[in-house]
């Protein structure tokens, strides 16, 4: 169920929202129940139902989201100077990932945050593992774009 959550709330960017799409999948689950595949991964097609229930709900209000980030200042809790420049950091790689178009956004959540495979995000957007790699490539050169200078995404550290 986290697992669901969280991508909701990386697709809705607003926690109610979230809420909403896992108990339409949950029920939309329990409904279609006799449709999974015995011997495949529950998660990788609750991820798939979750995913193709947002599409719907789209298309259907036509409405493109933008609030639910969080401002890293009202995020930070000071523990130290490493502790709040970490938070910081991960503050803004999270609002360059949040600007980031949607689908991109959400095949770097599921490859990067939920460790599916490539073949797996490809299953789970219903789209070719071409464009995934695809996906994933553009959204690494925009955050390499948008890095502070400080900050190496290659390395993952600071510098």
């Amino acid at each position: 169920m986290a697992r669901l959550w969280r991508y909701g709330l990386v697709l809705s960017r607003q926690r109610d929202v979230a809420d909403d799409l896992v108990q339409a999948t949950c029920l939309r689950a329990l409904e279609r129940a006799g449709q999974f595949v015995s011997g495949s991964r529950v998660d990788r097609w609750l991820l798939a139902i979750l995913h193709s229930i947002w599409l719907n709900e789209v298309r259907a209000r036509r409405v493109r989201l933008g609030q639910g980030v969080v401002d890293a200042d009202q995020a930070l809790w000071v523990d130290g100077e490493e502790l709040a420049q970490n938070q910081v950091l991960a503050a803004q790689l999270l609002r360059r990932v949040a600007a980031l178009p949607e689908a991109q956004r959400e095949t770097v959540f599921l490859a990067y945050v939920e460790g599916l495979s490539y073949r797996e995000v490809a299953e789970v957007l219903q789209v070719p593992m071409g464009t995934v790699m695809s996906r994933l490539a553009a959204a690494r050169i925009k955050l390499a774009e948008t890095a502070p200078a400080h900050f190496s995404l290659a390395k993952g550290e600071r510098r």
